[in-house]
């Protein structure tokens, strides 16, 4: 088992489904690659061993499970950042999210938590904007990642992906998935559907942006196109640049526009 980075965030977690654990276990799992690490906090031990002497840094709790009221009813401990998903937050929660989850938002939360303790501590040195450092071998062969594509999209990636000399190509349908696949590979591209409506696209760009620095990040959106209004269109490209994708193509993909950016390849 890797061991875990010297800089670390526990987060407690109290709630949520299995697909939800599964995401956050994941992303757990991806961070011990970066500086600064997140990993669940387990209060249990067996018997016999002493109990944890340091608490949480984080309360990560789902506020549609029972747990949750149960939480709000007994005294909260004061060092922890309560980070609450869904309705009914209480008034000292840090920070509150929605449904469905933005994955990356709740990463740049959490490092805002690790920026904050340090500078508690006097020693601000995290850039907590900057993408995450790749830790993995380059692969021998340059692989991309398609996310949520129609099967015509995706033909024609397969196949201005190959005049690349680009024949890895990984295939995901949900964000688990996306998930599973940037914490195995290396890529050199990143296509994702953002008008998806099974999980956020978004999210999983920015989260790529971070594993993967150097790769081509390309978003696809009907909002990007020449019918959508100009007011929509400045702010789907605004938002592109906040979260790291490089090419924005409207759909269907123009041909030309999209071997112009895979060129760069």
């Amino acid at each position: 088992m890797r061991a875990m980075p010297p800089a670390c965030i526990f987060v407690s977690v109290i709630g949520f489904s299995d697909v939800e654990r599964h995401a956050l276990n994941t992303l757990f799992r991806l961070s011990r690659d970066g500086a600064v690490a997140y990993a669940p906090w387990e209060p249990l031990t067996a018997p016999g061993v002493p109990a944890p002497t340091t608490q949480a840094d984080v309360l990560l709790i789902d506020g549609a499970c029972a747990e949750a009221v149960m939480a709000q009813a007994r005294a909260l401990p004061a060092g922890p950042r309560l980070i609450w998903v869904g309705p009914g937050a209480p008034e000292q929660a840090w920070r509150v999210l929605d449904r469905p989850i933005r994955w990356a938002e709740l990463l740049d939360d959490l490092d805002a938590v690790y920026a904050a303790r340090q500078a508690g501590l006097g020693g601000l040195d995290l850039d907590v904007s900057a993408p995450m450092p790749l830790d993995v071998p380059e692969p021998t062969r340059r692989r991309a990642l398609l996310v949520g594509l129609a099967p015509t999209e995706s033909a024609l990636l397969h196949q201005r992906l190959a005049l690349r000399d680009i024949t890895e190509v990984d295939e995901a349908g949900s964000t688990e998935a996306a998930l599973d696949l940037m914490g195995r590979h290396a890529y050199v591209c990143g296509v994702f559907d953002l008008d998806e409506p099974h999980f956020d696209g978004w999210s999983l760009a920015q989260w790529f942006a971070r594993r993967h620095p150097h790769a081509l990040n390309v978003g696809l959106s009907q909002h990007a196109g020449p019918l959508a209004g100009w007011w929509r269109r400045r702010r789907v490209r605004r938002d592109t640049r906040r979260v790291g994708i490089h090419a924005l193509l409207p759909k269907p993909m123009p041909v030309a526009e999209l071997g112009e950016w895979l060129g760069r390849l």
